[in-house]
């Protein structure tokens, strides 16, 4: 039981780690965003959506289908030129970043 315990612990302590290292990873990325979405992910411009609190699964998703040209409307041009610069660990880095910010 001890030994459980133990294990449990380490595992929630070294994801922990893992999460703020990914946010910290994705605010250094993210200033190529904020000229459209803002600083700290509220954009000025109503045209742009805000980043800041979304779910982190929707911005990874988002990205992903920007990338692949899934996604269509007004930006996704613009989107699908940034995206195809980002790794997946490049999204799921900023999306992490994006989804703890109030």
């Amino acid at each position: 039981m001890k030994y459980k315990l133990i294990f449990f612990i380490s595992i929630f302590t070294s994801s922990s780690v893992l999460l703020a290292r990914d946010a910290a990873a994705g605010k250094r990325k993210s200033s190529m965003c904020a000229s459209c979405h803002g600083y700290k992910g509220i954009s000025s411009n109503p045209s742009y959506p805000n980043l800041a609190g979304q779910k982190k699964a929707y911005l990874i998703n988002a990205m992903q289908a920007y990338k692949s040209g899934q996604r269509t409307g007004r930006q996704a041009d613009i989107m699908a030129s940034i995206s195809l610069g980002l790794s997946k660990q490049d999204i799921k880095d900023l999306a992490e970043y994006y989804s703890r910010l109030k």
